[in-house]
């Protein structure tokens, strides 16, 4: 039971602020790594619980992945956001390491209406760093550089702008937004 308490932040307004600052930055700025801490949720990293603590809640459907979905994450997501664990394509946020994410076409991709209503991967990752696939697009003045696990999907997920999927990528304490609108090249 005191793994489900622990593990949140211990001063949640100052520490929401800093973490909600570091995921706008990266989804802002593609390709660029943001250090954040201040969470442990059972099975998940640093980061990747950052991002749960601040971006999840109640109203927020979540899928967990097989590679990290236990007990103790459903009991430490129900404690700290109250987010309802749901199948994947009634997720906005989907939780786990890129292969256990898979298919990509499950998760919803929002509507020509509502293209906001997609869901949001926050991919756990070995490593993060600026070198590997090549991004440009909105936020990135002329290129950046991001260790992806692949290309293709990325590529086919941009060509459904204005719909698609977002992706936060986490590997220990450090996180990188890749939105939809960006362009992957290898």
């Amino acid at each position: 039971m005191s793994q489900v308490l622990e593990g949140g932040f211990t001063d949640a307004p100052v520490e929401a602020a800093h973490a909600f600052r570091a995921v706008l930055e990266a989804m802002a700025r593609p390709g660029r790594i943001e250090a954040v801490t201040g969470a442990q949720a059972p099975g998940l990293s640093v980061a990747a619980s950052v991002v749960a603590l601040t971006l999840v809640d109640g109203t927020t459907p979540v899928f967990l992945a097989e590679d990290v979905d236990s007990p103790g994450l459903r009991q430490w997501l129900a404690f700290h956001t109250g987010a309802p664990v749901v199948a994947r394509g009634a997720a906005m946020f989907a939780f786990g390491g890129w292969a256990a994410l898979g298919p990509l076409g499950a998760y919803a991709p929002g509507t020509p209406e509502y293209p906001d209503r997609s869901a949001t991967l926050v991919v756990e990752v070995a490593r993060l760093d600026t070198l590997g696939a090549r991004l440009t697009g909105p936020g990135i003045a002329h290129e950046a550089h991001l260790s992806l696990p692949e290309v293709d999907a990325f590529r086919v997920n941009r060509a459904q702008f204005p719909l698609g999927l977002d992706f936060i990528f986490c590997a220990g304490d450090r996180l990188a937004g890749l939105p939809r609108s960006t362009r992957v090249e290898g």
